[in-house]
């Protein structure tokens, strides 16, 4: 479904890269957000919590609700689901559909942070994982049922990352927000994050030297190839083997002697968990993990339902480059984030358009509020 993963240069800067799985396009939009612009968190039966951005940001954004006639979606129903700020902070929503729980109730004279604005919250108001950890913990925060997916309670993990290379996992665990620091710099999906370490211990053998000999009775066995180090990683694409491989990957690609070389080595690890159509295919009757999005399923003649990698983000933390392609393009498209902090509108374009486009850093300059 989801894998995101932290990386450090030969300089000790900074990047973070993601790849996101589905079984169909979702209307995904570029976003920029200025510093100033005000969104509001709406939680039913609490006052609202309006928010002003301290930080720009750039990212990528979805309605959260499914627009009709008489109720077309606004600016104010974009979410953020992966971004950069200006101060070099990222989040990412990932995953985790097994974590749907009851909360405890907020007192109704509260005002309540809906955990579908986390990313415009920590992303607006906060420069370093340390300041949305300690934050955090005083905000409180509910989960709302989400329509697109079929009244599931925001069934996601909430990744964040800053320059320092310090990374945090919130989740939402049957109703209980638990707060982790992030050793590995890793995230995929369920089961919760700290299942994912404990299964770390099961790996204390893995290195990246190839030990390519060896000597059985009176036999010396000899590999005929390099690679042998890597026999050892899970092969699957489930969220627990992909935790496991992106850890080696995060852990043992050396380390890049330029910015530039760092978000093409980063790029190149992605690649590794890019899934193409119909790799994995689930039949409805043999049951599935998928996420059932209400309202926009697209019509096909498979019979299957098949993940595949709807689009891969990178972001240079220290340089404030975002950079991202979708299932239609081998090349990213780049947006300095730099060359739009003095912009005062907030720009979204639908990002099925931008495919192909090496720059989109003009197009959000030139294009007016959605």
């Amino acid at each position: 479904m989801c894998t995101s993963l932290g990386y450090k240069d030969a300089a000790g800067n900074t990047y973070f890269g993601r790849t996101l799985e589905l079984t169909l396009d979702l209307p995904y939009q570029l976003a920029y957000f200025p510093a100033g612009f005000q969104t509001v968190s709406n939680i039913p039966g609490h006052p609202p919590l309006t928010l002003e951005a301290r930080h720009a940001l750039v990212g990528v954004t979805m309605p959260y609700r499914i627009p009709t006639a008489a109720a077309p979606v606004t600016l104010g129903d974009f979410k953020v689901l992966e971004g950069l700020n200006d101060k070099g902070l990222t989040f990412s929503l990932l995953s985790y559909p097994a974590s749907g729980g009851t909360q405890k109730a907020v007192e109704v004279t509260q005002a309540v942070l809906s955990a579908s604005d986390l990313g415009a919250w920590a992303l607006g108001q906060f420069a370093s994982v340390a300041e949305v950890k300690a934050a955090i913990a005083a905000q409180p925060v509910m989960l709302q049922p989400l329509a697109m997916l079929g009244g599931a309670q925001s069934p996601f993990h909430y990744v964040v990352h800053d320059t320092t290379g310090a990374a945090i996992v919130i989740e939402f665990d049957h109703g209980t927000m638990s707060i982790h620091d992030n050793p590995v710099g890793v995230m995929t999906n369920g089961p919760k994050f700290d299942w994912h370490l404990t299964n770390l211990d099961n790996y204390t053998f893995l290195s990246n030297v190839d030990k390519s000999t060896a000597v059985f009775g009176g036999y010396k066995a000899a590999q005929p190839d390099s690679g042998i180090a890597t026999a050892g990683l899970p092969a699957s694409n489930t969220s627990v083997g992909r935790f496991v491989r992106a850890v080696y990957y995060a852990q043992f690609t050396e380390k890049a002697a330029s910015p530039d070389l760092a978000i093409r080595t980063l790029a190149h690890i992605l690649n590794n968990f890019d899934r193409p159509r119909g790799v994995t295919i689930d039949y409805p009757d043999q049951g599935s993990a998928q996420f059932e999005v209400q309202g926009l399923q697209q019509p096909g003649s498979e019979p299957y339902a098949t993940e595949f990698t709807c689009w891969t983000s990178l972001s240079d933390l220290a340089g404030k480059l975002f950079f991202i392609r979708d299932y239609r393009s081998l090349n990213f498209m780049r947006v300095d984030l730099g060359a739009l902090v003095d912009r005062k509108t907030p720009t979204l374009i639908p990002l099925d358009k931008l495919t192909g486009a090496v720059d989109a850093t003009e197009a959000l300059k030139g294009a007016g509020a959605h």
